[in-house]
């Protein structure tokens, strides 16, 4: 009975998050394929559960809420009233300041990856292993294959920033820098190239 409890509250816990970040989201859509934005939290936390074998239900729920503050109209103290401090720590994490400029955001994430809490490395591992999954099935419309190398370069910044955190999804992302990627009509080659040197997204991300 006690695991069953357990079970529930897990369940109940993960619905109440994605109810949650469902009405925030609202309308909004992928770049990409146009699907509902919050598809995307959902997969964030299934690849949690799935590749990573996690359980614990804060990190989930962060999961499943990391995009709301960024970019919706929903405060940390929202999150944190309806969620608790741990939850709200975890989303403050992985939210961007869209005050600053593409290129400042993504050198702040790279940098404070590397001393965030494990719970806030795995959220971003599954998040950026969703995002470079979509670049290679559906791409946003506007992005070139400069603009999605920029990407896996970009990503696998990340990713050596979090290094150590969990072995199961880390090896998924490496296996997702390497397949191939071929964007309006280009010749397919690997995501992350042989040349990449770090910082070299900047190329051809645009900073606006």
């Amino acid at each position: 009975m006690a695991e069953e409890g357990s079970a529930l509250g897990l369940a109940g816990g993960l619905l109440k998050a994605a109810a949650f970040a469902g009405r925030a989201h609202g309308k909004q859509t992928r770049k990409g394929d146009g699907t509902p934005y919050v598809n995307h939290p959902i997969q964030v936390a299934e690849f949690l559960t799935e590749i990573a074998g996690i359980t614990d239900l804060a990190i989930l729920q962060a999961a499943l809420l990391h995009d709301v503050v960024e970019d919706t109209s929903v405060t940390l103290a929202d999150i944190r009233a309806a969620f608790g401090d741990q939850v709200a720590g975890y989303v403050q994490e992985v939210s961007d300041d869209k005050s600053c400029t593409r290129h400042e955001r993504k050198a702040a994430e790279i940098e404070h990856a590397r001393t965030a809490s494990r719970g806030a490395k795995l959220i971003k591992l599954a998040d950026k292993l969703h995002n470079l999954r979509s670049v290679q099935g559906t791409p946003p419309a506007s992005w070139d294959q400069h603009r999605a190398h920029a990407y896996f370069g970009f990503a696998s910044e990340i990713l050596e920033a979090c290094r150590g955190t969990n072995a199961a999804l880390e090896a998924a992302f490496e296996h997702e820098l390497s397949q191939d990627i071929s964007v309006q009509g280009s010749a397919p080659s690997p995501g992350l190239r042989s040349d990449y040197v770090a910082g070299d997204w900047r190329k051809h991300t645009p900073d606006a």
